[in-house]
């Protein structure tokens, strides 16, 4: 049986709530057999999109709890399909409770994750990068992960990928109306000037979506940032201070950190992953010397390198491997609450005393934002799979162009409709069971 087979024939039901005691627990029903549950539980059934409160009863007839219930009428729901909400109060007794009653209704079942949300893609009410845009604010921990997955949801993406599909089926309409009159004479001059015009615009538009495509996928990931510099510098106290909590040791030993220790940061909206590695120096123990390696590593993975280094004593700048490297590299000056000279321009703090942090914060998100405000507004695609498929598309219109001129007009009509092949698999116009399975697979029980 086909998963489309099987939503159709089944009716399924789950917590639309995190799990846990809450105050309030939702439990959600869609499918054909949705009214049976309001029949069996509740004894009627809610008039459409108004909330009654209702006894939910057992098989017995014996109540449950008071809940309120809510009717969605498919299509007008967002599966698409007749849906149900029962707002229980939140205890394990009461959902076990009323998941059990569920359970005996004939025909219904528990859903699978992600199953709610993939009915509704199935049934036309979301489509592919929508679904990804829910599943990023289901999991946003920042503000502008947040703003960038709403943007997704409400189909920021997909009025551009569908327009960018338009345009490309508007040239393939002219040169397969080439090919119906091919007999009576070559291709009009006009009709390739057209042509050529519209490709040349798209593909300057998706350039332009390319640009900013690492920022779209790293706000979704987050920006990593290695914490480097030798020994006894101040890495372990500015990680505990950013993060406010005691995430990494703090000693006046020299080679105290050994792994690599990472805590998860809201930077002013921006989700940073900060790496606090070992200290860099000509190390005399394997395990020492390991760290080390894996700091070097790391900092070619990085987004930014802080390279730290104290106020006293003889300064150590940014070594050749982490120069190397290739990430860009900011350097601090540390401990300035215990003296000596500050470098006239260098960022200079104290994690200790708070002294030089919110410079030091403002000058990182900068740094990573380096893109701008309209480079934000405009990071359109935020996965790598979109960037794959602009890129793809891209492949084809160039080649569509350069041919224009020598190639038969069969031979470039394919590759526009290659290049609009390409861009349906953005939002799911063309077969993408692959990555419908992973992505659904990723949402939780009830979603």
């Amino acid at each position: 049986m086909t998963r489309k087979d099987h939503a159709i024939s089944d009716t399924i039901f789950a917590p639309a709530s995190a799990p846990g005691r809450a105050g309030v627990t939702i439990i959600r029903v869609s499918g054909p057999m949705t009214r049976r549950a309001f029949l069996e539980m509740a004894g009627t059934v809610p008039q459409p999109r108004q909330s009654t409160l209702r006894i939910l009863r057992d098989e017995d007839g014996a109540p449950i709890d008071q809940a309120l219930c809510l009717y969605f009428e498919g299509p007008v729901s967002f599966t698409g399909e007749d849906v149900a909400e029962f707002h229980i109060h939140g205890s394990p007794a009461v959902i076990s409770a009323c998941l059990l009653r569920l359970s005996k209704i004939e025909d219904f079942r528990i859903a699978e994750p992600g199953e709610f949300t993939r009915r509704a893609f199935e049934n036309g009410k979301l489509d592919l990068s929508a679904v990804e845009g829910l599943a990023d604010l289901i999991d946003a921990e920042t503000e502008i992960q947040r703003k960038q997955a709403l943007r997704q949801l409400q189909g920021g993406l997909t009025r551009e990928s569908d327009r960018w599909r338009a345009s490309l089926i508007e040239v393939l309409a002219l040169f397969d109306a080439e090919l119906d009159f091919s007999d009576e004479a070559d291709v009009e001059p006009q009709i390739l000037n057209q042509a050529r015009a519209l490709l040349s615009n798209l593909a300057s538009e998706m350039r332009a979506a390319l640009t900013h495509a690492s920022w779209g996928e790293r706000v979704r990931e987050g920006f990593v940032v290695l914490l480097a510099g030798p020994p006894n510098s101040g890495k372990s106290t500015l990680l505990n201070a950013l993060a406010k909590r005691d995430a990494a040791i703090v000693s006046d030993r020299p080679g105290t950190t050994r792994d690599l220790i990472e805590v998860k940061l809201d930077l002013k909206g921006l989700p940073v992953l900060m790496i606090d590695s070992a200290g860099i120096r000509d190390a005399a123990d394997e395990i020492e010397n390991e760290g080390i390696r894996r700091t070097i590593e790391q900092a070619q993975r990085a987004d930014m390198v802080l390279w730290l280094q104290p106020g006293q004593g003889d300064r150590m700048p940014p070594t050749r491997d982490i120069l190397d490297a290739g990430s860009p590299v900011i350097e601090v000056i540390t401990q300035i609450d215990k003296g000596g000279t500050i470098n006239k321009g260098a960022l200079s703090i104290s994690a200790k005393t708070g002294q030089g942090m919110d410079l030091l914060v403002s000058n990182l998100f900068e740094q990573l934002s380096q893109s701008g405000d309209q480079g934000r507004a405009s990071a359109l695609l935020t996965r790598e799979r979109h960037r794959i498929a602009v890129e793809e598309a891209l492949e084809f219109i160039d080649r569509a162009m350069i041919s224009v001129h020598g190639t038969g007009v069969e031979l470039i009509a394919e590759d526009i409709r290659l290049a609009a092949r390409a861009i349906g698999k953005i939002t799911g116009n063309v077969s993408v069971d692959d990555i419908l399975d992973r992505l659904f697979s990723s949402f939780c029980i009830g979603k």
